[in-house]
């Protein structure tokens, strides 16, 4: 995907800080109405991209674009057309949900008229009005952060970052707030959302995965599982499943233990397994009554494969 013409872009991001590279070389781009999944483990630079794309810290060096405007020359400008929304509330407790509306429509500047029909807006648009005059720290996580959206989009914002900002909420209240993501998707608004739940990624339009300060892998949930990396030549994936009594962490341990296998986890009732071509004829021997067959990586295989190659590369340039 070209950056001409993209909303949010990142060229040759680097940051560091001291001797810490938090972001290195880091390029992508997303377009207009895109929702962007972006995906890494904690301390590998998705919260630091988000605030180098705010305008919030500078970039040491490469550069990035926020609706054209450089995040380097147009820090201030550009925090008045995103919003932002992260899994720890950060609204105030002390004051009702209507309080908080309020004094966020005033931080940017949305008073009389204007303020009182995006408010209404939002109320409509968040199902939130029963709660209007709860205390906001009373309200139930779910709540909390419909309010949260609320507050980050009062200005009626193009561009919405979303920091993991459903972790620590029940799978109801989760679907709730995609859903209020996908409305406002379709109205054009592009979302850069951080989370850990596969799921959630799978969601996206487009995902991006990030390790230890570089970007692995980015495009659609299809093309990731097509990548020759998570797919090494000379092996296969396949789902094993025994008959309903069997224990799969049983036969996890047995597994793991022929020759061949170079990843297995269990999903659900299933256990999914990275394996050597060659050994599969040797592993229906071994597992009699087991059904093994081929399969598509799940987005989670993808990302446990890429990252044990990885780590493996770093471990043996260590030695």
């Amino acid at each position: 995907m070209s950056a001409s013409g993209a909303v949010i872009s990142a060229e040759h991001l680097t940051i560091r800080f001291g001797d810490f590279t938090a972001v290195d070389d880091v390029s992508f781009s997303i377009n207009k109405g895109e929702l962007f999944g972006f995906l890494g483990p904690n301390g590998s630079g998705k919260t630091t991209i988000i605030k180098a794309l705010c305008g919030l810290i500078k970039p040491t060096s490469g550069t990035g674009s926020i609706l054209g405007m450089d995040i380097r020359e147009h820090g201030a400008d550009i925090k008045q057309h995103v919003g932002y929304m992260s899994q720890r509330f950060g609204l105030y407790e002390d004051l009702t949900v209507e309080e908080n509306l309020d004094f966020y429509a005033g931080v940017y500047g949305i008073t009389g008229a204007r303020a009182t029909a995006r408010k209404r807006e939002l109320l409509d648009l968040t199902g939130i009005a029963p709660y209007l005059t709860r205390r906001a720290g009373a309200l139930s996580g779910g709540w909390k952060q419909r309010l949260a959206l609320a507050c980050a989009i009062v200005h009626e914002p193009q561009v919405v970052f979303l920091d993991e900002p459903t972790a620590g909420i029940d799978p109801v209240a989760r679907r709730s707030l995609w859903d209020l993501f996908f409305h406002l998707s379709a109205q054009g608004v592009t979302f850069f959302v951080t989370t850990h739940y596969m799921d959630e990624a799978e969601r996206c339009g487009r995902v991006g995965y990030i390790y230890n300060s570089h970007l692995i892998a980015v495009g659609t949930i299809a093309e990731l599982q097509k990548l020759p990396r998570a797919n090494p030549e000379g092996t296969v994936r396949v789902k094993l499943e025994a008959d309903g009594h069997s224990d799969p962490s049983a036969m996890l341990d047995a597994l793991r233990a022929l020759p061949g296998v170079r990843e297995a986890t269990i999903f659900g009732r299933s256990i999914h397994a990275l394996i050597e071509t060659a050994a599969i004829e040797a592993m229906r021997a071994k597992l009699p009554g087991v059904i093994i067959e081929t399969i598509q990586p799940s987005l989670e295989d993808v990302f446990v494969t890429l990252t044990y190659q990885i780590a493996n590369a770093a471990s043996g340039a260590a030695k």
